[in-house]
């Protein structure tokens, strides 16, 4: 029998493939010599390491980027970034536009499943769009950083930081050169900095088909009940993140309580921002009450939007999970947001994801309590939801993890990407509807 061709696999299993086969990719040039300062390469689990951290968009990291890698070894970390980020399939296509190529319908489906579409009607237009919204704003981003950065080190570098942190940003990666684990820690009261950091990690959130709706509402008038419940759910989530994470630092002399009114603000919305898989922090995270770093689970748990950057179990599935119980609280049988009814598989695929996700988040917390054993167990939860929900975020426990915990870290990131349900079918041998239903069946819940 012959082998099938890679395209004429199953989109879920050409997007595990193609990640995968990056990963190592990447992981392979970071053990070259000249990847590293120190002439001698990155360790393979290390190199493995980073490069699933960086083509996941997630920003964990062993060895700090800053001090660790030369220009050349930052480079491939920042293309892994980008591919990561907007995915393999939206620049197999873009380029293949470029060369006048036709896109076949299975290429369609894989742009499709890798953009998390409902259609793949406009999809090759939409992948233009994409790289023009990308190219733009990332620009724009690198120019207001670099402004910035050219006060505190030579114009050359404040350019080449600020290219780099506009990028990792606006994928929700999170990396950063600053060096010595800072992140941007040293510009927590910078109005320019932060607010600037805040709008690529929005954008790059919210999902590249929200973005082009809002870009194309002026023509239209109209934006789909997808866009609205991700723009209401990102800013409900977004003002009461900041407004807890404000009363609950106020007073924490490591944190908030040293900062003027305006750095309390900053501080605040940065935070609340950066969970949504960003990973870039201005406050030290280790520093954050208890309470607060609850909370910064919770909204990297949620994370961004779909058709995004960004990892979690998506700003819609949260939505879309609480408007069900709120309709069985009141004693309605639909699920309904603008006036528009949910259907019922979309509740059963938001309630899969979501357990899904829960389940991943528990074992992995409960394996690194095993092979990480004496570390707080806070502090494990908190990398496992970091990396389930591609964030970044660490308490400073990732350069600390043994051997099998950066195997599972790195196994939770590559999940957290490409998705649970993806890596589901993709492993599955075949999907079909059963024949027949059986008969009714009655349980008792609650």
């Amino acid at each position: 029998m012959k082998k099938r061709p890679l395209v004429s696999l199953d989109p879920s299993k050409v997007l595990v493939i193609g990640f995968a086969l990056i990963i190592l990719f990447g992981a392979f040039l970071l053990t070259l010599p000249i990847a590293t300062q120190n002439g001698e390469g990155l360790k393979w689990i290390d190199a493995l390491f980073t490069s699933t951290s960086a083509t996941c968009v997630t920003g964990l990291v062993v060895v700090d980027t800053g001090t660790t890698f030369t220009r050349f070894g930052q480079i491939v970390i920042l293309s892994l970034i980008q591919v990561g980020g907007l995915g393999f399939m939206t620049f197999a296509t873009f380029f293949a536009v470029l060369l006048g190529k036709r896109i076949s319908l299975k290429e369609r489906l894989l742009l499709q499943e890798s953009l998390n579409n409902m259609s793949f009607a406009g999809i090759v237009h939409l992948v233009k769009r994409i790289f023009i919204f990308t190219v733009v704003i990332e620009l724009v981003g690198g120019v207001l950083l670099a402004i910035r950065f050219a006060f505190d080190m030579p114009i050359k570098r404040a350019i080449y930081y600020g290219v780099f942190h506009s990028i990792s940003n606006f994928n929700n990666a999170g990396f950063d050169l600053m060096g010595e684990f800072r992140s941007l820690t040293g510009y927590v009261d910078d109005p320019l900095v932060n607010l600037v950091v805040c709008a690529l990690i929005t954008l790059g959130g919210i999902g590249f088909i929200v973005m082009n709706e809002i870009y194309e509402f002026n023509r239209t008038r109209r934006l789909s009940l997808h866009t609205k419940v991700v723009l209401r759910t990102s800013a409900l989530l977004l003002m009461i993140g900041t407004v807890l994470i404000f009363i609950l630092e106020f007073n924490n002399p490591k944190t908030l309580q040293p900062l003027s009114m305006t750095g309390k603000i900053l501080g605040s919305l940065f935070q609340s921002v950066t969970p949504r898989t960003a990973g870039a922090n201005t406050l030290n995270i280790p520093d954050l009450t208890q309470t607060t770093l609850f909370i910064i689970i919770i909204l990297m748990f949620i994370g961004a939007s779909p058709g995004s950057t960004g990892g979690g179990i998506k700003t819609t599935t949260f939505a879309t999970l609480l408007g069900a119980v709120r309709s069985q609280i009141k004693g309605k049988e639909d699920v309904v947001f603008f006036k528009r009814r949910i259907l019922y598989d979309t509740i059963y695929k938001a309630l899969t994801v979501m357990v899904s996700g829960l389940l991943i988040v528990m074992t992995v917390t409960l394996l690194l309590t095993i092979t990480d054993s004496g570390k707080d167990f806070l502090m494990i939860l908190f990398e496992a939801t970091s990396a389930f929900g591609t964030v970044g975020l660490s308490m400073g426990l990732t350069p600390e993890l043994s051997t099998m915990g950066r195997m599972l870290i790195i196994l939770t990131m590559f999940t957290g990407r490409v998705g649970p349900l993806t890596i589901a079918f993709a492993v599955t041998l075949r999907r079909h509807s059963d024949p027949f239903k059986n008969p009714k069946g009655k349980i008792m819940i609650g």
